[in-house]
């Protein structure tokens, strides 16, 4: 189902209301906002649910990337001696990555499995090698091809 104008798809709000509420849980639970505490926990608790299968139904619309990324910016500002920082600063200073960079990730990540042709009958005719006889680079690069 498509979404309305300027509404998230369904499943990027139930993940982002599944996150929040863990994220809360964390919050109140949790009595020390230390940086070696908040980071860990939302790396084992949080942001599993919002990258779950994100390569299947990896949102193309900006209202639902705003919307999971929300949930991380929430996550970092639990943070005691950060809440000054801008998001992108906070993100560095705890070593995290975004989640857009880490869907990049896993796309590129995907895409060099298919290349390795670890998803031989799955993504059959998806993507095409160029083969090259040449002896410098790599071997694993793509055709152009077209699509309709």
């Amino acid at each position: 189902m498509a979404p309305s104008q300027g509404q998230p798809t369904t499943e990027c709000l139930l993940t982002a209301q599944k996150a929040n509420r863990i994220l809360g849980c964390i919050k109140r639970s949790v009595t020390t906002t230390l940086r070696e505490v908040i980071p860990h926990l939302y790396s084992a608790l949080v942001r599993p649910h919002l990258e779950y299968c994100i390569q299947l139904w990896g949102s193309q619309y900006k209202k639902d990337m705003d919307l999971l990324e929300r949930v991380q910016r929430r996550a970092s500002k639990m943070i005691r001696g950060l809440e000054h920082l801008s998001c992108e600063d906070r993100l560095r200073e705890l070593g995290l990555f975004s989640l857009e960079k880490r869907r990049l990730r896993g796309d590129l990540r995907a895409a060099f499995q298919y290349l390795e042709e670890a998803y031989k009958k799955a993504g059959e005719g998806l993507l095409t090698r160029a083969w090259s006889d040449r002896t410098r680079g790599n071997g694993l690069k793509l055709k152009e091809g077209r699509f309709t």
